[in-house]
């Protein structure tokens, strides 16, 4: 199988671009509101960020509330993004919120390795993570819409050839889990088809009232390790468990 090597490029290039941290506008599928506390924008990029009222009071999502990765695992710090960005599209805007029940929402992105790789190697993936705060029975509400557009979504075509969708309950991980395994033709640096198939996942689990969707790729255009999965998942809980019980 032709893919690119990990070891192309130094980490003296740029590894991610930093954006603003989502605000109240929420993530393009409706009237999100609310937005991450401002301890979540980064010293580069100043934001000022909005919050929201709801019936509960004013909500704000803290950069504790996102995914710490273990240091064997880490390669560099998490980054605000947009929400718009961060989240994954398939057939449709399968995981935007809707606005339903919605008060705030927050987005960031890092970049991950594994254990064994070199300090000099470029990452081997990167996490884009949303992180929604709901009202009343929103949350649960949001996994059970996923869940039934994740059983019409089982392939769509792109450029390159099919794309295939297989979606699973993630047992004993937070309150209630999925787990969606994208499987897609594989492509060079350039975009041009290459031998074999590149996999991403997504990672969408609900604690208590939010919820968080890990868009797990690998980088640039190869495939992700499934076999990180549990720990990526491990970590996201261990973040909404810090702000949620």
């Amino acid at each position: 199988m032709r893919t690119p090597s990990r070891r192309r490029r130094m980490l003296g290039v740029p590894l991610l671009v930093t954006a603003l941290l989502a605000s109240a506008c929420g993530d393009g599928g409706g009237d999100d509101g609310g937005a991450a506390d401002p301890s979540a924008t980064s010293a580069t990029a100043p934001a000022t960020p909005e919050t929201s009222q709801s019936s509960g009071g004013r909500v704000t999502i803290p950069t504790s509330a996102f995914a710490d990765l273990p240091p064997e695992l880490r390669k560099t710090e998490a980054q605000p993004m947009e929400v718009t960005d961060a989240l994954p599209e398939l057939c449709d805007q399968e995981f935007r919120s809707g606005g339903r029940s919605v008060t705030a929402s927050a987005a960031m992105t890092s970049a991950y390795k594994k254990p064994t790789d070199p300090p000099e190697n470029v990452p081997f993936g990167t996490l884009h993570q949303t992180v929604f705060a709901f009202e009343g029975t929103g949350a649960a509400d949001y996994l059970r819409r996923v869940r039934g557009a994740m059983e019409s979504c089982r392939s769509f075509q792109e450029s390159g050839g099919t794309v295939t969708v297989r979606s699973e309950p993630m047992a004993r991980t937070g309150d209630e889990a999925l787990l969606v395994t994208v499987t897609r033709p594989a492509t060079g640096l350039d975009g041009s088809p290459a031998e074999g198939q590149a996999t991403s996942q997504i990672i969408v689990i609900r604690v208590a009232d939010a919820v968080t969707v890990v868009h797990d790729q690998g980088w640039e255009g190869t495939s992700n390790d499934p076999g990180l999965s549990d720990d990526i998942a491990a970590a996201a809980v261990r973040g909404l468990d810090s702000w949620q019980r």
